[in-house]
């Protein structure tokens, strides 16, 4: 059995969004998303079929590059075989200093992270490709009475794109591959967070999210720079030994540095702090691309380049590894710190995304090694990963049906929506339950996974992820409550206001799906499948007998009831003044929370007064007056010198003859002389 078939889950999407692109605008719209929704469909169906493949086929596995025979998906040593599907040369960039050919190869590689991402990928994809149907109908309605294009075909169009971009980059055979496809990645952000560009914030938004992460890509290229002239090769799953490191003058410096260059771009891709500020204004865009943005493509690249490259980690630089953690670890905080204090219900979720996101960041972070419990890590954060995508997935779609019902993103319009909106609200509090870490519910198994590698660590690195993991459960049944119970803004005045109602069910069938996933993911023996190493691992909480499970484990389930408890007890019934007191007692703090710390004016502070003033006006001052002078000079000397000249082509002969005798005794004299 072989996947020559897999082609063609790069090439649909392509072809997708080229005709969609090109002939969209001459379809019907139904047309455009039918067409968009059933070449998703078809890549959510090859890619759960390339799973059970991968992970369960029994037999030979046969690619134009290797065969291999594997019972149960794994080799005999025990270990899933990495596969490369095809892999065809596209630029010879030559030798490097150890005559190594620098080769850029583009091809589809299939490895336990890369197929789970294309489950991931095409699963959350296919859910928001059906939702926007209803989300767009209602959203155009409300647009075209405001003079906004309506752009449904266009909409579809960049979504196959979006999807084909991410599918690229998780399936790259190299550095190089995965670099274009990243940037690719950013291009489709710029497009749909920008979707309605009439509209001023929205195109502010989708400049600084391009602006933000094109900075922080910049030191992701320099870092495979680095990587591929010194270690020969843009490979990322190879032993880059080979002696090459060992002869080579400062090594031990060469690799940590290259990697947490890398890095760097991935912190941009993943928001981590400081260069978190384009995703909470990314909320500008539709609310689906949100879904996909926050769950499937572009802050989980991130998380998928430190995942890719974690045996050269830890190889080469477990001590900068741990910077990542520590990094990852403020970022978790400090995102759950501001998503306590937001009204806008849309930027709540994504500075619990931006906390999410850091919580896998630091279970790559605290891995010492690819086996026992320092790979541990490993697998919590790829497991997170996979459950986190479902459930955030499902609160951004439950917010999106929230606000084409109420028309706001505000949690002052909103109150008592669950008489109104049962399937949402039911919906919505599994996804509540699932990112609070409750059991049995998806994101207990992976979260908790990643504390008891946070906790094997350091201590103190357990006890601050469980402070964190009460806070997640604090605001986001914060959220819940703000929303759903207390004083209801329609019955404030109903006869003025809209009458809320459930969406229909092109919206909430893809809620019921995403919520049914968030309540049994977590019981995949995802251990079995993905670790640091290849080899089967048990996740320790996986068993219903809980009087097993660890004290990390039933400390984490106390501190979410905590969390959960006083956003209960403060918010449910819409009436108690505590909140309100607090924000008395506390203005300025509570305020700098709200403006995220104030982290956006320091940015805009050095952007415009170090950066312009400093950097971009001496050099565009350099620029006009040193360089352009320069040439501006050349040209004018050039011009004068012609000018004078000029009288010597008069065309009279006996000028010319004047000049020729004069020239011929003057010569004559010099040569005399000599």
């Amino acid at each position: 059995m072989d996947y020559s078939y897999s082609f063609l889950i790069l090439l649909l999407p392509l072809l997708s969004f080229l005709l969609l692109g090109l002939l969209g605008m001459k379809m019907k719209k139904p047309v455009a998303g039918y067409i968009g929704t059933a070449v998703l469909l078809s890549l959510w169906g090859m890619s759960l079929y390339t799973a059970y493949k991968y992970f369960f086929y029994t037999g030979h596995i046969v690619t134009p590059f290797e065969q291999v025979d594997v019972i149960n998906g794994r080799l005999a040593s025990g270990v899933y075989p990495t596969l490369t599907i095809f892999n065809f040369t596209w630029l010879d960039f030559g030798q490097n200093i150890f005559n190594a050919e620098l080769l850029f190869k583009i091809g589809f590689r299939l490895s336990p992270i890369s197929v789970m991402m294309l489950v991931v990928i095409t699963t959350v994809s296919s859910m928001v490709h059906i939702y926007s149907f209803g989300y767009m109908a209602e959203r155009d309605e409300n647009y075209v009475k405001e003079g906004y294009e309506k752009g449904f075909q266009r909409f579809y169009a960049f979504l196959s794109l979006f999807t084909m971009s991410m599918l690229g980059l998780v399936v790259a055979t190299n550095l190089f591959q995965m670099y274009m496809f990243w940037e690719l990645v950013g291009v489709c952000s710029y497009l749909l967070i920008g979707f309605y560009y009439p509209k001023h914030s929205a195109v502010a938004a989708s400049k600084k999210a391009f602006i933000v992460t094109r900075f922080a890509d910049l030191f992701f290229l320099i870092g495979i720079l680095f990587y591929s002239f010194y270690v020969g090769t843009f490979n990322y799953d190879l032993n880059v030994g080979g002696g090459m490191m060992n002869n080579l003058p400062g090594a031990a410096w060469v690799l940590p540095m290259a990697l947490f260059l890398m890095f760097i771009g991935g912190a941009g891709k993943s928001a981590m702090f400081p260069l978190h500020i384009w995703l909470p204004d990314a909320m500008e865009g539709p609310t689906p691309v949100s879904a996909l943005i926050h769950a499937a493509t572009m802050v989980v690249a991130g998380v998928y380049q430190v995942a890719s490259l974690f045996p050269i980690w830890i190889q080469y630089a477990p001590d900068t590894l741990h910077y990542v953690a520590y990094i990852a670890a403020f970022t978790a905080f400090y995102a759950a710190a501001v998503a306590c204090a937001q009204s806008d219900i849309k930027r709540g979720l994504a500075f619990s995304t931006i906390s999410q996101i850091a919580y896998m960041l630091v279970a790559l972070g605290v891995g010492t090694e690819l086996t026992g419990e320092g790979g541990v890590g490993y697998m919590a954060g790829m497991f997170h990963l996979f459950t986190h995508a479902m459930f955030k997935a499902l609160l951004f779609l439950c917010s999106g049906a929230i606000i084409v019902i109420v028309g706001s993103n505000f949690y002052q319009y909103m109150g008592g929506l669950r008489k109104y909106m049962p399937i949402t609200n039911i919906t919505f509090l599994i996804g509540c339950l699932a990112i609070s870490g409750i059991p049995p519910f998806a994101g207990f198994f992976s979260k908790d996974e990643i504390v008891s590698a946070a906790f094997h660590f350091s201590p103190f690195m357990g006890f601050f992820m469980t402070l964190v993991s009460g806070m997640t459960a604090f605001y986001m049944f914060r959220l819940y409550y703000l929303i759903f119970w207390g004083n209801s803004y329609y019955e404030q005045d109903p006869s003025n206001r809209r009458r809320p109602q459930e969406v229909p069910f092109v919206m909430w069938g893809p809620l019921v799906f995403l919520a049914i996933i968030s309540v049994f993911a977590g019981m995949i023996p995802f251990g079995h499948f993905v670790t640091a190493n290849g080899e089967s691992e048990d996740i320790a909480l996986q068993t219903w007998q809980f009087w097993t499970w660890s004290p990390v484990a039933w400390l984490s389930i106390a501190v979410a009831i905590i969390g959960i408890s006083l956003a209960t007890w403060m918010y449910k019934s819409g009436k108690n003044p505590v909140p309100a007191m607090l924000e008395r007692r506390m203005p300025k703090l509570h305020k700098a929370a709200l403006n995220r710390f104030y982290i956006d004016n320091a940015w805009q502070f050095f952007t415009h007064k170090v950066v312009f003033r400093c950097i971009s006006m001496p050099i565009a001052w350099f620029d006009r007056h040193v360089i352009d002078g320069t040439f501006n000079f050349t040209a004018w000397a050039t011009q004068e010198a012609g000018e004078t000249i000029r009288p010597w082509q008069s065309g009279d002969v006996r000028q010319y003859a004047v000049w020729f005798i004069t020239g011929s005794v003057a010569l004559t004299l010099i040569l005399l002389c000599i």
